[in-house]
């Protein structure tokens, strides 16, 4: 998977202003999580979790919840899903591209664990491989902070 980081050029500073507040705020899940976004871009988005005692689920051996992993993965493809669309729609104002996220909704998850999640610090990446009027098809990864992958995911929402 790869996801660019200089995508975010492509978008307004209010487009991403409005979504990072949106992803990272307005969601109150995202925010008990800890999500936030490290890249934004069309074609793909990155985030990163931070290792926290309260999203322990193995106490023994200090693993993050495959919950966790799971919700993380989910809503990391959410926002691939508004990228998406918010660069589907460049022609249309900020706010109006914004407002398009209302229906979004999952409509199948599949996640992969592949390794325990032990560390500080995940990193997230997701892409959408279909953007279509009304079913978006995306990719995830879920890695540790030296990149070893974790988990994978593939997931589809609806759009409209």
């Amino acid at each position: 998977m790869t996801t660019r980081k200089a995508g975010a050029g492509a978008f307004e500073p209010e487009f991403v202003a409005g979504l990072r507040q949106l992803f990272e705020e307005r969601i109150p899940f995202n925010a008990v999580l800890g999500l936030r976004i490290d890249a934004l871009a069309g074609d793909g988005v990155a985030g990163h979790l931070a290792m926290r005692p309260d999203l322990i689920g193995h106490y023994a051996h200090q693993r993050l919840h495959g919950g966790v992993i799971s919700a993380t993965l989910d809503a990391m493809a959410g926002l691939a899903v508004m990228a998406a669309i918010g660069a589907r729609h460049l022609d249309e104002a900020p706010a109006e591209r914004l407002r398009r996220f209302g229906k979004l909704g999952t409509i199948d998850l599949r996640v992969d664990y592949l390794r325990p999640a032990i560390g500080p610090r995940f990193v997230l990446r997701a892409e959408v491989l279909r953007l279509g009027s009304r079913v978006a098809t995306t990719r995830m990864e879920f890695a540790d902070a030296d990149g070893k992958l974790l988990s994978t995911g593939s997931a589809a929402y609806i759009v409209s």
